[in-house]
C-alpha cells in the first residue's frame, strides 16, 4: 500500500507527529482510538475510507482496519478542511499534492513548482474562508449577546 502523508510538520496539534500523545512509529491502533483521537465517527471515517480518502495501514489477523500516526494526520487534514466547505474532491487533490512532495522520490523541479503553486492556491482559499467564518462568528456573537440583553431585561420586574 503507497503510504499516506499529510504534508503538515509537528504543529503540537494533538495527535501531530511529534506531539504529545502521537503513536509511535511503526503503531497501529484500531478505528476506534483513530475516531477518539480525530473526533470523527466511525462512519465518518469509514466513508473517507470508501471515497479513496484514506486506506488503513493494515488490517488484523480478524479483518480489523488498523491506522498509524500518517493516517490519523491524513484524517485531521480532512476533518480541517470540512468545515471550510471544501469539497471531497478538493480534499483528495490536496492529498495528492501533499503525497507527492512527500514521496520518498522527490518531484522534479518543474513539477515542485506546480505542486506549490497549488499548494499556494489551497492555502489562500483556507485563508479566505477563515475570514469569512470570523465574520459569521462575529455577527453570532453579537446575535448572541443581542439576545441576553433582550432576556435579562424581560426577566427583572417592572420592566
Amino acid at each position: 500500500m503507497p503510504a499516506q502523508s499529510t504534508g503538515t510538520p509537528p504543529d503540537g496539534t494533538p495527535g501531530a507527529p511529534g506531539a504529545p500523545g502521537a503513536l509511535p512509529p511503526g503503531t497501529h491502533v484500531q478505528i476506534g482510538e483513530v475516531a477518539a483521537r480525530t473526533e470523527l465517527s466511525l462512519r465518518t471515517i469509514r466513508h473517507y475510507e470508501d471515497v479513496g480518502l484514506v486506506t488503513p495501514s493494515a488490517r488484523s489477523q480478524g479483518g480489523f482496519r488498523l491506522y498509524t500516526e500518517g493516517d490519523v494526520q491524513r484524517l485531521m487534514v480532512i476533518r480541517r478542511m470540512k468545515p471550510l466547505g471544501f469539497t471531497l474532491e478538493q480534499m483528495r487533490e490536496l492529498l495528492a499534492v501533499t503525497d507527492r512532495l512527500d514521496a520518498p522520490e522527490p518531484p522534479d523541479a518543474s513539477e515542485r513548482a506546480r505542486l506549490a503553486a497549488r499548494l499556494a492556491e489551497f492555502e489562500e482559499a483556507t485563508a479566505t474562508r477563515a475570514a469569512e467564518l470570523r465574520v459569521q462568528l462575529a455577527r453570532a456573537e453579537e446575535f448572541a449577546e443581542t439576545l441576553r440583553a433582550r432576556a435579562a431585561r424581560v426577566a427583572r420586574p417592572g420592566r
